[in-house]
C-alpha cells in the first residue's frame, strides 16, 4: 500500500539557500526541456534523455540523476493533453530517488544533493509519518511551501492479513453528524460547520477591504480551514477503524460517487452540504482500515435513510426531520442517522465482503 510521509526539513540559512537554488536551477531546466517537447512533439521521457540528456547536465551543471528525474517530470506534465505547453514554476516541487536523497531517521537527518554538493539537513515529523518512514521507498518529492521545505516521501506499507470478523461496524455519513455508527456513536458536525461560517465571513470582510494588509492576511487564511477539515476527518476514520479493529468487525459505508449531483439542498444550504469532503473521509477509513487489516465494504445507499430498521417499510415520510426517524407502519422512532447506520450495516451483513475501488 502506497501512502506518504511528510517531513519538515530544518535548514540553517545556508542550506535553504542551497535548496531554493537547486529548485530554481532544476525548474529552469524543466522549462526547457518542456519547451523543446512542445516545440518538437516529443513526449516520452526515453526519447528526451536521449535528445537533451548531455546538454540539460553540461548546461545548468546539474547532476545525472536530477536531470533524469527533470526529463520524467516533464513527460509527466504532458500525459494530461498534449495541446498547451507546460510551464514550471519557479519553487516548484523536484523529485529525488535513493541515489541523490539518504533518509536517517535514527539520526533525523537526510542526506540531501544540492548545486553544492551533498548536504546533511535535520527533519522533525510526526509519529505517524515517523512509523511511515520506516517504508520509505521510490522517490520523495522536494516542496517548498509558505517559507518551509518538505519532503513528500514514498512509502511502501505493508498490509496486515485482513482479519475474521464477527460483525459490520455500520456508518453512516452525514453533515449535521459527520459520522454516525450502528451502535449509536456519532461525530458533531457543529464545531465544523462554526469554523465554515467564520472562515467564510472573515473572507467576505477582508475582500471588501482590499488592501495590501487584507490581502496579506487573505493568504495567511489560505488552506487553514481545509487543514482544519483534514485533521477533523483523520480523527474521525482513525476512531472508527480502532473501533472496528478492537470489537472484531468489519466497516460498511455507503457508496457515495456523485452524492453531490443526486443530492439536492436548498440554495442556503449548498455552501454547508458542498463544503465537507466526504471522499477525503472515506478514502481516510479505508486506507487506515487497509492498514489494520480491517475490511470494508461499500453499499448501495438507496434509501438507507427512508427505510425502517425494524420492519423494513420504506417511504419519504418516515423521515420526519433532519434528526427525526418515525416509521409510518410500525411506529418505530429513532434518530435518524443511527437508522440509517443499522441499515448501512444490515445490508453489508448480507452482500459479499467488496473493498472499494480506492482501497483495492
Amino acid at each position: 500500500m502506497k501512502l506518504t510521509a511528510q517531513i519538515l526539513l530544518r535548514p540553517t540559512d545556508e542550506q535553504a539557500g542551497l535548496l531554493l537554488q537547486t529548485m530554481e536551477t532544476a525548474n529552469v531546466a524543466c522549462n526547457e526541456i518542456s519547451a523543446y517537447a512542445f516545440v518538437e512533439k516529443v513526449y516520452s521521457k526515453f526519447k528526451l534523455q536521449k535528445a537533451l540528456y548531455h546538454e540539460i547536465k553540461d548546461r545548468y551543471n546539474l547532476s545525472a540523476q536530477v536531470v533524469v528525474r527533470c526529463m520524467a517530470k516533464v513527460a509527466d506534465a504532458y500525459k494530461l493533453d498534449t495541446e498547451t505547453e507546460r510551464t514550471f514554476r519557479k519553487h516548484g516541487g523536484i523529485a529525488y530517488d535513493a541515489r541523490i536523497l539518504t533518509y536517517f531517521p535514527d539520526r533525523q537527518q537526510v542526506s540531501i544533493w544540492t548545486m553544492e554538493g551533498r548536504e546533511r539537513i535535520a527533519f522533525v515529523t510526526r509519529p505517524h509519518h515517523a512509523r511511515l518512514l520506516k517504508y520509505q521507498q521510490g522517490e520523495s518529492d522536494l516542496v517548498y511551501r509558505d517559507g518551509k521545505f518538505f519532503l513528500l516521501a514514498t512509502c511502501d506499507v505493508p498490509e496486515e492479513d485482513e482479519q475474521a470478523v464477527d460483525g459490520v461496524l455500520g456508518v453512516d455519513l452525514g453533515i449535521k453528524e459527520i459520522a454516525t455508527d450502528n451502535d449509536g456513536d456519532s461525530f458533531s458536525g457543529e464545531i465544523v460547520e462554526q469554523k465554515r461560517q467564520w472562515y467564510a465571513e472573515r473572507r467576505a470582510v477582508l475582500q471588501s477591504v482590499g488592501t495590501k494588509s487584507a490581502k496579506r492576511r487573505l493568504r495567511q487564511l489560505a488552506g487553514k480551514e481545509k487543514r482544519f477539515r483534514r485533521n477533523v476527518n483523520h480523527v474521525i476514520s482513525k476512531r472508527l477503524v480502532e473501533k472496528a479493529k478492537d470489537t472484531n468487525r468489519a466497516i460498511a459505508l455507503e457508496e457515495l460517487t456523485g452524492i453531490r449531483e443526486r443530492v439536492t439542498v436548498r440554495k442556503s444550504q449548498r455552501a454547508k452540504h458542498h463544503g465537507w469532503n466526504f471522499f477525503q473521509l472515506r478514502s481516510f477509513i479505508e486506507y487506515k482500515a487497509k492498514w489494520a487489516g480491517v475490511p470494508v465494504v461499500l453499499v448501495d445507499p438507496r434509501n438507507t435513510s427512508r427505510t425502517c430498521s425494524e420492519c423494513g417499510h420504506c417511504d419519504k415520510k418516515n423521515r420526519k426531520s433532519q434528526a427525526e426517524f418515525v416509521c409510518q407502519a410500525c411506529g418505530h422512532s429513532m434518530n435518524a442517522d443511527f437508522n440509517a447506520a443499522v441499515n448501512i450495516a444490515a445490508r453489508a451483513a448480507f452482500s459479499q465482503p467488496t473493498v472499494s475501488k480506492l482501497a483495492a
